[in-house]
């Protein structure tokens, strides 16, 4: 199988699935998403992995979200919305392995709603965790905020949201965004370790593990569906083109004319 955005590589059941667009800082457009789904299903099937890395390629970035010069193109003539974005988030939830999201430097925007939707996160003492989606004229209206809620906590989860600060790390173990933060010259070994070790378990019992889990919030994706549908809406606004104009521009968006 041959891909464009990302790499594939199974090391000794691992299966690591990077998204190479450094170049970017990882973010992603219709390809990446539709390469990522894909590159899951793959390890999904292959009886030989026992778990799956998501990883950014570099230094820089885990991933930064949407890349923002395909949504000026209408990602790849996708439409409005043009990234299956709720497709990605069911397939990291559904393949019937673990997905461990490595995170070596930021994971700001639909790259923070990875790590919240992954089953692990491991990151290094260098890995930058924030949201900007209202400093941008978007929102992720599903697992993104609902889900993200059950993670850290509602209070937390408003925060994120609503001020768009960063966050180091430390303080996304600290607040149950990552499960722990390491050195960052250790962090590929520490990633590969978790996920030979979880190889050694049944694969049948974390199977059954991680479907248990996701049922206590299957009610979350009817919430991201209807959420999906409101948000092209939105993104059909000159509100929300705001934002990306802003960017464009290099400046600060205005977003008070538009207060309700």
């Amino acid at each position: 199988m041959q891909f464009e955005d990302i790499l594939y590589e199974n090391r000794n059941g691992v299966a690591w699935i990077t998204i190479n667009r450094a170049d970017k800082m990882n973010a992603f457009r219709g390809t990446t998403c539709d390469e990522i789904i894909k590159a899951l299903n793959k390890a999904g099937y292959d009886r030989s992995v026992g778990a799956i890395v998501l990883a950014g390629a570099g230094d820089r970035a885990f991933c930064t979200g949407g890349d923002q010069s395909a949504h000026d193109g209408n990602y790849d003539g996708r439409g409005t919305i043009g990234l299956p974005m709720e497709e990605l988030h069911t397939a990291i939830r559904d393949v019937p392995k673990p997905v461990i999201a490595r995170v070596q430097g930021f994971a700001i925007g639909g790259g923070n709603v990875l790590c919240t939707i992954c089953d692990l996160t491991i990151c290094s003492d260098k890995a930058i965790f924030g949201q900007v989606g209202p400093k941008m004229g978007s929102v992720d209206p599903g697992y993104g905020t609902a889900f993200l809620a059950r993670v850290v906590g509602e209070k937390k989860a408003r925060e994120i949201w609503y001020l768009n600060k960063r966050y180091s790390g430390h303080e996304a173990v600290d607040m149950g965004l990552a499960n722990i933060c390491v050195p960052h010259d250790q962090l590929d070994a520490t990633v590969q370790e978790w996920g030979e070790t979880i190889c050694e378990r049944s694969p049948t019992a974390i199977a059954i593990a991680k479907r248990s889990f996701n049922m206590d919030t299957a009610h979350q994706s009817g919430i991201a569906g209807m959420g999906m549908y409101a948000l092209k809406l939105y993104y059909d606004t000159e509100e929300s083109r705001e934002g990306v104009n802003a960017l464009k521009e290099k400046r600060k968006p205005d977003f008070r004319k538009y207060a309700k």
